[in-house]
């Protein structure tokens, strides 16, 4: 099966993007493919656990866990994550911290690479 890494860039509230990012995730994992997701810019607000979920928000961690147990491999963008006041002590366990190294590596190994969201 293909390796398929994602960009995700948009921000957590009131994004359809990342919404959309998630269930494509879970969708080619449930094909048997392998992804990658690096959270970047606002994007990086998922990893934040212990976040309240509203009916019309989402929030990152019950789908990050799913997707981690089924083998998804997350990693945050280490500086865009302290920029916005998120610590490791207050992140989803399992979540990789790292810089755009990680992403950049993980683009040159993959059969697809999707950007979600941004400027």
């Amino acid at each position: 099966m293909a390796v398929l890494s994602m960009g995700i860039f948009s921000s957590l509230i009131g994004s359809m993007s990342t919404d959309f990012a998630i269930k494509l995730a879970s969708s080619a994992i449930e094909k048997g493919h392998k992804v990658n997701l690096w959270l970047s810019g606002n994007a990086v607000g998922l990893v934040k656990k212990s976040q309240k979920h509203l009916k019309d928000y989402s929030t990152g961690e019950k789908h990050l866990i799913d997707l981690m147990q089924k083998g998804v491999e997350i990693c945050t963008c280490e500086a865009c994550t302290y920029a916005r006041g998120i610590q490791k002590a207050d992140a989803i366990e399992g979540v990789q911290w790292n810089a755009m190294h990680w992403y950049l590596a993980k683009i040159h190994s993959s059969d697809r690479v999707l950007q979600i969201g941004g400027e």
